[in-house]
């Protein structure tokens, strides 16, 4: 990893895709979640539960670190959509990622999934 990058988010540190599968939003955030990108991935959570989605997917296959602030984006996110009815599942989470949600008990309170088809089929 280039040292110099760290903490620099215009570096494209990290991008998310959103896309609309049924009734279900999708977030694929692809690079490192952390306390300097965290913003691009809240944004369009937050933006999708006011607008009146129950039923988010985010898929972790491309996302390669989460710290604690990224960790608190996710369990933002699942507190928010809960209170409006909804939900907050995470598929295809790399080891890493894994570890994170593992180590904090995270693990247990979000819906997790092999794959995203797994998480869209349920």
């Amino acid at each position: 990893m280039d040292r110099e990058a760290v903490g620099t988010a215009g570096l494209g540190r990290l991008r998310v895709e959103v896309a609309q599968h049924d009734r279900t939003a999708v977030f694929t955030p692809a690079g490192e979640l952390d306390h300097h990108t965290a913003d691009l991935l809240s944004e369009p959570l937050d933006a999708a539960i006011d607008a009146g989605a129950r039923r988010l997917v985010v898929d972790c296959s491309q996302l390669e670190f989460c710290d604690s602030t990224g960790l608190n984006v996710l369990l933002s996110a699942r507190l928010k959509a809960e209170a409006q009815g909804g939900a907050v599942h995470l598929a295809a989470m790399r080891p890493t990622v894994a570890r994170v949600l593992e180590i904090t008990g995270a693990d247990v309170v979000f819906t997790l999934h092999e794959t995203l088809d797994q998480a869209l089929r349920e």
